[in-house]
């Protein structure tokens, strides 16, 4: 036998380090070759680390939230033959043990077990539906009597991890105690570690508002008429071309904008000092997903058609709610949209996506009472809250931009005038 070492691979970009986010293996697992073995983060996309071996983990080079340097040792895998390792012993006291679970501590003692997280909602799949889930956790449910597809994944992807089992267990203590008395005192304590996505997100909205100067612009527009529009085109072309949400005519609206407003497309550089003007529209869509907010980007949004924007918005959300978007289609951006469809709310202040100068938020869409040539008609109303960095962008620019999209989704028909 023999010790297989795997090192942080170089992942390119001149990337130096990366966070460990999450194991997806234990000490003493075995695992096959092109099995995932961990996630890893880099500053823009979520990237799997497979193992090109069978064997055995024998040790675990770095536990979820540390920062590890590309070409240190990940993990060690006891396989047959020689390995590539000379000096198994001495890789193993580099490495570290699996991390152990930390206690939770109880603000005063209780009956019941802590939860280390909420338990998620049990979930049904079709019977011949796979889970995703490592070896060892379908071990996991197997000696515990849990039918994975009934349980809901918090890993990337939806993969389902040992914690969630865990979850997944205390769910029917923790419901059936609530039932018996609903006022009943509650003393559970959570402490969720800040690492791979979410400190990644949490770094980049605290150094955009800590370095743009934002300010944000609000505008009402009645979309009455572009909304009939997007009915009637489903209507004709939905079949064959595919359904319209309001976001690729919003995509549109920018894009003819821009035209006149080059100076809110652009990125700047405020340790070069330098502002840089794009031609190239790369619009990014931001994206909720189970690791949290990404915005994949619609490249080139100038050339593509109505239906050519909206398959690529689709496309690109699935990716990243999927956790398939490639490091390339998450960053390169030059302006975003930001939406929360129907949790839009009224009012919303977005945090700009450095180092570009602007975003653009969709709030959702009210029928309100207006008054249009004296007579109170409903209309389909819809606030636009978007934010600039006013170090570039002057007020006066940033409303008027604002405007020209206003007017362009009121009077739908100039969005294809040229």
């Amino acid at each position: 036998m023999g010790t297989h070492v795997i090192k942080m691979p170089d992942i390119g970009e001149g990337i130096a380090e990366v966070e460990l986010s999450v194991w997806h293996v234990k000490v003493g697992d075995l695992v096959v070759e092109d099995q995932v073995l961990a996630d890893v983060m880099t500053d823009k996309a979520m990237v799997d680390i497979p193992s090109p071996v069978h064997g055995k983990v024998i040790s675990l080079g770095g536990e979820p939230g540390e920062v590890m340097a590309v070409g240190s040792i990940l993990i060690s895998i006891e396989v047959e033959g020689a390995g590539n390792a000379k000096d198994a012993p001495a890789l193993k006291e580099t490495a570290k043990e699996a991390p152990k679970a930390a206690p939770v501590v109880e603000a005063k003692p209780a009956p019941a077990p802590v939860e280390r997280k909420p338990a998620p909602a049990p979930v049904s799949r079709d019977a011949d539906e796979r889970p995703l889930a490592s070896p060892a956790v379908r071990k996991h449910a197997l000696d515990a009597g849990i039918q994975l597809r009934l349980v809901q994944g918090t890993g990337p992807a939806g993969r389902i991890l040992h914690e969630d089992l865990d979850a997944y267990l205390q769910q029917g203590t923790a419901k059936a105690s609530t039932a018996a008395n609903p006022y009943a005192e509650r003393t559970t304590e959570e402490q969720i570690p800040v690492i791979g996505m979410r400190r990644k997100i949490a770094q980049r909205m605290q150094d955009a508002t800590r370095r743009a100067a934002h300010f944000s612009y609000v505008e009402e527009i009645d979309v009455t008429a572009l909304d009939e529009l997007r009915v009637h085109l489903n209507e004709k072309h939905g079949a064959t071309r595919g359904k319209l949400t309001l976001l690729p005519f919003i995509v549109r609206a920018m894009v003819v904008a821009l035209r006149e407003f080059p100076q809110i497309n652009a990125r700047y550089d405020d340790e070069a000092q330098v502002i840089t003007r794009l031609g190239a529209v790369h619009v990014g869509v931001a994206t909720q997903s189970d690791v949290g907010l990404m915005v994949p980007v619609v490249r080139h949004a100038e050339a593509r058609s109505l239906w050519g924007n909206a398959e690529e918005i689709a496309r690109l959300a699935t990716a990243a709610r999927n956790g398939k978007a490639s490091r390339d289609e998450l960053s390169g951006s030059t302006i975003t949209l930001t939406s929360l469809g129907a949790l839009g709310g009224i009012v919303s202040t977005p945090v700009l996506n450095l180092p570009e100068v602007a975003i653009v938020g969709v709030n959702r869409i009210v029928e309100r009472p207006m008054v249009i040539k004296g007579q109170i008609v409903v209309r389909k109303m819809m606030n636009l809250s978007s934010s600039f960095d006013h170090r570039v962008v002057d007020g006066m620019d940033a409303a008027q931009f604002i405007q020209a999209i206003r007017g362009l989704l009121e009077q739908p028909a100039s969005l294809f005038l040229e």
